[in-house]
């Protein structure tokens, strides 16, 4: 009941995305901490960790994984930042994890969360250079 995420999940609401299996979507944050920023969320509306089905916990954190190794091997990332908040900071209350490719002296400082945005035509190249190395 309007919710953004279950909107991109039903294809009603376009998103540049990454992965894709039958149980979960991830796709670029809009407004991203770094370029390559991605949201990975169940297809079915969970609002938050604890509301996620068991059956979902491994296929969801291995997703997770991938996206983290992602960063590195398809952005040239040193490493990544993978968090969730739980209703507390939850701007969409849909169960996401942020997967966010760091650097050394990118600028990230603890749970301050600057926003970069996309030029032109870039959100297009950051996935298609993460769904490269996801396939």
């Amino acid at each position: 009941m309007g919710c953004i995420f279950c909107s991109i999940v039903a294809g009603e609401t376009p998103a540049d995305v990454v992965l894709e299996t039958e149980e979960l979507v991830a796709f670029l944050d809009r407004r991203p901490v770094f370029k390559g920023h991605t949201l990975l969320v169940p297809k079915a509306h969970h609002a938050t960790l604890p509301d996620l089905p068991a059956e979902l916990r491994d296929p969801f954190l291995a997703a997770a994984q991938r996206l983290a190794a992602a960063m590195v091997d398809g952005l040239g990332a040193q490493g990544s930042f993978v968090a969730m908040n739980n209703t507390v900071s939850q701007s969409v209350p849909h169960l996401h994890c942020h997967v966010v490719p760091r650097t050394k002296g990118d600028g990230l400082r603890g749970f301050f969360w600057p926003r970069h945005g996309y030029a032109s035509g870039e959100p297009g190249e950051y996935a298609a250079r993460l769904r490269s190395v996801l396939e």
